[in-house]
């Protein structure tokens, strides 16, 4: 028989429709950094900040995400005339720095419930009910013009990150379970092309003769409402996930009726039989909470891997770039820095787009390694031309290739790769739990870079792509002897490897934990 799944209308539909959502996040990553000056200056005005405080307002606006140093007094001035501006200047610093970690807060609080909400109401009314909070968030952005601009952006970007947070453990899911096994891997890196199509739109419309002018700064933040409205009527026409119809609601029929719409006209029976073999295995397991992913040795590595992974990717230094990249175009002498963001944004895209076609014949352990390699080695190459940058001149055109390879090299592997591992790593019961935990590392990192690299820019210098090249180095080695390989292998085959690669004493001891927890069960 032809075991061959043919991609069918339903299947595309279906992936575009979820990764609308991945899109949205990425757009609420990037849209905040192009209109900074725009919004920093509508504080002011909204505040009442006075003209004196200018210049101190000017040079925080100069920089990116958030402030690499107090702000600098005006020596001139007496301690008595530069009290009140420099308190203004700190209510703006405030609300501003605010204004973009509320969305990383968010999202660290809603990664926990993405797995949970998509269990109780199905991962189609999950989506809905996710997108109410979207749709919310981009109003209150889009308006915010219209009132207290500090309070409304503040608040759409907090609940823009509770939607963000939901959604990054949930669409992975919906993706990996709807996706023909042949095909899981290169369906799962779809997740990240949407999400850095969404950064790189983003920085587009941002331009100042788009959208990130004073006149229309408050279209570009609300802009979202568009696809939540969109993804809501799509979302009727999409089929429920046919392992959560029948491992979770054990509805076989509504299961195999969910399947032939996704697969077209091939047989479903294999689908439905490995279906019915994971169910009857998580009947006879315990339900798997977050606490036990770390204190029953089954599922500790493969925990212990994930998060690893996920530490891999925020500690490579990748965020640093992204939120950090025009300043460090202006660093490197690089005459129109915006312009070579975007173009850091589009290499992003299109070498995501490349590892949708790679990760299903080099495989994720493969991809993953050669990634980090290519990293560490731009990473030193980017330090060496900023260091040497006042004595050469054309060493800025090293540091600026050393930047695009580098994002290149991060989104063929430790970019889209690590969000659909976890899903293959863990069966039906222990899924959701385990992309909770990782999507909570994932945001938890993400704030500590995007807070503490400009602080660790400051005292490293021109040296801190050194540090990020050890890190890399040092999880590089990990990752050689810790990570299995997962293309092509089912659950029970991935379970095996982490089994050999944990030695034969963890390995007995985690059998017959395993076998007396069903006993239990059972019993």
């Amino acid at each position: 028989m032809n075991s061959f799944k043919p991609v069918t209308g339903t299947l595309v539909f279906a992936i575009l429709t979820a990764v609308l959502s991945s899109f949205k996040f990425g757009y609420d990553i990037g849209v905040i950094n192009a209109p900074q000056e725009v919004i920093v200056s509508h504080y002011r005005h909204v505040l009442g900040v006075p003209p004196d405080d200018q210049k101190a307002v000017d040079d925080y606006a100069s920089t990116q995400e958030l402030p690499t140093a107090p702000y600098l007094r005006n020596p001139t001035l007496s301690p008595e005339a530069e009290e009140e501006p420099t308190a203004s200047a700190g209510l703006v610093t405030m609300f501003w720095s605010l204004s973009v970690s509320s969305f990383a807060i968010g999202g660290m609080i809603a990664s926990f419930f993405g797995g949970w909400l998509g269990d109780k109401l199905g991962r189609i009314k999950a989506m809905l009910v996710a997108n109410i909070l979207s749709f919310t968030g981009a109003l209150l952005m889009g308006f915010s013009k219209m009132g207290p601009s500090h309070i409304l952006i503040i608040a759409g970007r907090s609940i823009s990150g509770l939607y963000c947070g939901i959604i990054s453990g949930l669409i992975p899911i919906y993706i990996g379970e709807i996706a023909p096994t042949a095909l899981r891997g290169a369906i799962g890196t779809l997740h990240q092309l949407a999400i850095v199509t969404g950064i790189l739109v983003s920085q587009i419309v941002g331009l100042d003769f788009i959208l990130g002018n004073h006149e229309l700064w408050h279209i570009l933040l609300g802009l979202t409402a568009v696809p939540s409205l969109l993804q809501s009527v799509m979302l009727f026409f999409c089929p429920e996930s046919p392992r959560y119809l029948y491992i979770k609601l054990d509805e076989e029929e509504k299961a195999r009726q969910s399947l032939k719409r996704l697969r077209g006209g091939v047989d479903v029976t294999k689908d439905i039989t490995e279906m019915r073999n994971e169910r009857e295995e998580a009947m006879r397991e315990q339900k798997v909470s977050i606490i036990q992913l770390f204190t029953n040795s089954s599922y500790r590595q493969p925990i212990l891997v994930a998060l690893l992974l996920h530490l891999t990717q925020q500690f490579s230094g990748i965020n640093g770039i992204f939120y950090y990249s025009t300043s460090i175009f202006q660093t490197a002498g690089v005459g129109q820095p915006v312009y070579a963001t975007i173009g850091v944004g589009a290499i992003n895209t299109v070498f995501t787009a490349v590892s949708v076609f790679l990760v299903e014949k080099a495989g994720r352990r493969s991809l993953f390694l050669i990634g980090m390699g290519g990293m560490f080695f731009c990473a030193i190459f980017m330090s060496v031309g900023l260091v040497l940058l006042d004595k050469l001149s054309w060493m800025s055109y090293v540091s600026m290739i050393a930047i695009f390879l580098f994002v290149s090299f991060f989104e063929i592997g430790p970019g889209p790769i690590p969000w659909f591992m976890v899903g293959e790593f863990f069966n039906q019961g222990s899924r959701s739990a385990a992309m909770a935990v990782a999507a909570f590392c994932n945001w938890a990192c993400n704030f500590f870079i995007a807070l503490c690299f400009p602080y660790i820019a400051g005292f490293c210098g021109p040296y801190v792509f050194f540090l990020f090249a050890g890190t890399m180095l040092a999880f590089t080695l990990v990752t050689f002897f810790k990570v299995p390989e997962t293309k092509g292998k089912s659950f029970e085959e991935i379970a095996e490897e982490f089994r050999k690669k944990s030695g034969s004493t963890q390995a007995a001891k985690a059998a017959t934990e395993m076998k007396f927890l069903r006993a239990t069960e059972t019993a």
